[in-house]
């Protein structure tokens, strides 16, 4: 298995050499736009999937040569293995993503957010490299006004910050990988989410006008869906400078409150309405604000603002109106 990843491992028309890139879980939210930018860059890419959604969303790319899909579980030692044959890079999406998801069903989170990973990277060659995408909500509550920054310790207050930030320590501990603290993602995908924050806010602000915001005075960090994708093309093409070390990935000018986000979405539905709870809490206590500086020092810079995600938002919604597009 595996092989030098600064060499190419197949050979396409017109004797073209690709990287080889298997990701895990492609078929979700971020995978579904991963997948096809990763092709039109000119990879070779693999996407192994469960496909519990039942999501149609890479549809597109199965005309492509350089597309391969299996359906099957990372958590099945012999599919994993066949899927890790002859790839360069691996990027393990899978996961069950976000607190709600995880608290439902521990045993899938723990066995897909950290054994898997365990897994993978017993199977592995120590050449084929690993860029994981772990969640900044691992920082928990962080000190007021200061930011963390990827020495700031880990304090997650949920299964799931837990399953990802032990799984990001084993990736590390392992060599020869990346790692990513994304922030909240936003954003039109394929394979929809509308219960990320920013997507849910707006699907509701589109929707019904109103929102009931619970603990409004909680700050997180965002980053649009697309820009996720370009951070994981940035660290293949940055790899030997970026190795070895974490790295957050959100918009410098987006650690927002909750209701300051609302009043970004109000700036472009004025007819919205955010209504502070004075009673009840948030579960996702989550309240920090986060330092980019160390991926933006690599020479990344995210392309899409939180105001035009908002815009491309209020545009999808009058698309899709169902509230299948959840994660639990």
């Amino acid at each position: 298995m595996g092989g030098d990843p600064g060499k190419a491992r197949r050979v396409t028309m017109g004797a073209i050499m690709v990287t080889n890139v298997l990701i895990t879980g492609g078929a979700g939210y971020i995978g579904s736009v991963l997948a096809p930018a990763l092709l039109r860059e000119g990879y070779a890419v693999h996407v192994l999937d469960n496909f519990r959604f039942d999501q149609t969303s890479l549809t597109d790319c199965c005309l492509d040569p350089n597309f391969r899909v299996t359906r099957g579980d990372c958590r099945e030692k012999h599919t994993l293995a066949l899927a890790l044959h002859n790839a360069d890079v691996i990027i393990p999406l899978a996961a069950i993503v976000g607190a709600p998801a995880c608290d439902r069903d521990p045993t899938a989170a723990v066995s897909t957010n950290l054994d898997a990973i365990k897994l993978l990277l017993s199977l592995r060659s120590n050449a084929q490299r690993v860029i994981l995408p772990n969640t900044n909500s691992g920082y928990g509550i962080g000190a007021k006004e200061a930011f963390c920054t990827e020495e700031s310790p880990l304090r997650p207050l949920s299964l799931y910050g837990r399953t990802k930030v032990d799984a990001e320590q084993a990736v590390l501990d392992a060599g020869n990988a990346v790692t990513f603290r994304l922030a909240t993602v936003f954003g039109l995908s394929p394979r929809m989410r509308l219960d990320l924050l920013v997507n849910d806010f707006v699907y509701r602000a589109v929707m019904d006008r109103a929102v009931v915001v619970f603990e409004g005075h909680a700050k997180r960090n965002f980053i649009h869906v697309r820009d996720v994708a370009r951070a994981f093309t940035h660290a293949m093409a940055n790899f030997e400078s970026m190795q070895g070390k974490p790295y957050n990935v959100g918009l410098s000018d987006a650690n927002l409150s909750k209701l300051e986000l609302c009043d970004a979405i109000c700036e472009q539905l004025p007819g919205f309405t955010a209504l502070e709870a004075p009673i009840g809490e948030d579960p996702d206590k989550r309240d920090y604000i986060v330092s980019n500086a160390r991926i933006e020092a690599t020479g990344f810079r995210p392309q899409v603002s939180l105001a035009d995600g908002i815009r491309e938002l209020i545009k999808g919604f009058t698309i899709l109106r169902n509230s299948r597009f959840g994660n639990v």
